[in-house]
């Protein structure tokens, strides 16, 4: 029903009209196909492109995409093609591709749910690059960690750190926050510049910089929303505050505690049965958030894998609206995606300061995923602050390596008793 609403939003009522009219055996007008390959796409934001890649897959039933940064490919299913117009649906962040096929070339909208206007973007068939030639040769080396501040419009300043990786005129990396990263960035080193863009279904983004001076670089972080101030200088021993600091219980709390419905609708707490004498994981989280679902990506398999050891996890997530039914919706895509065994539960509307006054117990909730371990007496262990995806590289490994050591001790403690 959603994707007929959002098809009746994009053309007009006398088109709509004439395929309703349609015989449904009529043989007279071809279909067109998304065609299978390697395809080049392009969001039109303002005045800067937004370039990404993606490959079609077909067979006898099905067809499928495959959104591809760097080394990373995002599966994405259930494409539809209704005459000339394919839909595209990346259901876990409730967003559309939505375009006229004419050929080898799409034009169309990126669409968030039933939003009325989007972001254009244009594909061409059987195009494997991602941005044009190289105006020259490459004449910078950016492989290493490097010193980031992106300063918004409101002049206020985000330190981060900004990772690369450099083969030849080719690139990728990430930026990495307190709060988490910005997944993956592909993209060329041209002459002095870099451009790298990234585009995995949630929002198209693209940072363009070229060197000022030795070591240093000056640019912009780019989306269809907003443009950011990008400032970096090469700085190899660079690092965040410990994402294990950030957040903490409060003076006069010595337990986390919160209850909150299940999808069906039942109050679920710390206090039932089925966490009892249990090491516990709780991500605060939301299924709309890029980080997030690295983190499920991650967490959904390791408890398969573990829960035999007397662990649990529970998913607190704040969605987009402040709705059991909106919330039951979203979830269940998630759930889906990424085969979530664990408890999910809906917790309010995805907003830190809301989160934080849901759970006092918390100095703040500064992230979406923040994520705290309790051991089998009710006592929080620790509490981590955002997550470090795949696309961090080390700092990713580094957090597998820190979590299972944790659960390792706990888990050690429990069979002690």
């Amino acid at each position: 029903m959603k994707n007929s609403k959002l098809i009746t939003e994009t053309y007009s009522l006398p088109f709509l009209l004439f395929i309703v009219l349609l015989p449904l055996g009529c043989n007279s007008i071809h279909q067109p196909e998304l065609k299978e390959g390697v395809w080049r796409g392009v969001f039109t934001a303002n005045d800067f492109d937004i370039p990404f890649n993606f490959n079609v897959e077909r067979n006898k039933k099905t067809v499928n995409v495959d959104l591809i940064n760097g080394n990373e490919k995002v599966r994405v299913d259930s494409i539809r093609v209704e005459r000339d117009s394919v839909i595209i649906p990346v259901d876990v962040y409730d967003t559309y591709l939505i375009a006229k096929i004419k050929g080898d070339s799409l034009n169309g909208f990126l669409r968030r749910g039933s939003a009325t206007k989007g972001t254009p973007f244009y594909a061409v068939h059987n195009q494997s690059f991602r941005f044009n030639e190289l105006s020259s040769q490459p004449d910078i080396e950016v492989s290493g960690k490097w010193s980031v501040n992106l300063i918004n419009q409101k002049a206020e300043t985000r330190h981060t750190i900004g990772l690369f990786s450099q083969r030849g005129s080719e690139v990728t990396g990430t930026i990495l926050t307190t709060t988490g990263d910005f997944r993956y960035l592909q993209g060329i080193v041209d002459g002095d510049s870099i451009k790298l863009s990234s585009f995995g279904g949630s929002s198209p983004s693209l940072l363009r910089a070229r060197r000022v001076e030795n070591n240093r670089l000056e640019g912009e972080y780019l989306s269809p929303t907003g443009k950011t101030i990008f400032e970096a200088v090469r700085n190899d021993t660079v690092e965040l505050p410990d994402p294990y600091t950030l957040t903490y219980l409060k003076d006069g709390y010595d337990k986390f505690s919160f209850s909150f419905p299940d999808l069906t609708g039942k109050q679920v707490s710390l206090a039932d049965e089925k966490y009892k004498d249990k090491v516990v994981v709780v991500t605060i989280m939301g299924s709309w958030c890029p980080n997030c679902l690295d983190e499920a990506e991650f967490l959904a398999p390791w408890y398969q894998q573990n829960r035999h050891r007397g662990v649990e996890i529970i998913a607190l997530s704040f969605e987009r609206k402040d709705d059991l039914d909106f919330a039951r919706e979203r979830l269940s895509k998630f759930i889906k995606r990424f085969d979530v065994q664990y408890d999910v539960l809906f917790a309010g509307p995805a907003d830190k300061v809301v989160a934080g006054e849901k759970l006092p117990s918390l100095s703040a909730v500064l992230s979406f995923p923040t994520t705290i371990i309790i051991d089998r007496k009710g006592k929080v262990r620790k509490i981590h602050t955002g997550f470090y995806g795949p696309a961090t590289g080390a700092y990713y490994d580094e957090f597998i390596k820190q979590f299972n050591e944790q659960i390792d001790l706990l888990t050690n403690e429990i069979d002690a008793v």
